[in-house]
């Protein structure tokens, strides 16, 4: 069964959740539902007052940035980045940013550029990692960057 708190995070592969913003509150929550690293997307300008790092660290996670501020940063070097950390999170791993949009998008270009798949697969594959908004770029930039 999986715990309350997971329930409003996308779970598109074993190991992974993904979504949207969490807060300071979120962490004793997210710490005892098994998350050990926790990868925030969001610009650190989207939550001031709150230092994200500090605060999961202090909860006992590990955790990482890539700040993605909108469709401009959607670019191959994100991917590269973003795989990255998806490779090396030890454990149980929480991807957000303000409302998984841009986590789908890049889960869409990582599966299209790095993975092979087609345009199709690659949005669906975005959509279970919570691509919405960004459908379009992520569409424009596949067919600009095959």
């Amino acid at each position: 069964m999986q715990s309350p708190v997971l329930e409003r995070f996308a779970t598109p592969v074993a190991g992974i959740h993904s979504g949207g913003r969490i807060s300071a509150d979120d962490l004793p929550a997210l710490r005892a539902a098994g998350i050990r690293h926790v990868i925030n997307l969001a610009p650190a300008a989207e939550t001031p007052g709150f230092d994200e790092a500090a605060s999961v660290r202090a909860a006992g996670m590990g955790y990482d940035a890539l700040p993605i501020a909108g469709a401009g940063d959607l670019d191959r070097d994100a991917v590269v980045a973003f795989d990255r950390l998806l490779q090396a999170a030890d454990g149980p791993t929480l991807v957000h940013c303000g409302s998984g949009n841009r986590v789908g998008a890049l889960a869409a270009l990582r599966a299209a550029w790095l993975h092979g798949a087609d345009e199709e697969a690659a949005v669906e594959e975005g959509r279970r990692w919570g691509l919405r908004g960004l459908e379009g770029e992520v569409r424009g930039r596949l067919s600009r960057e095959r």
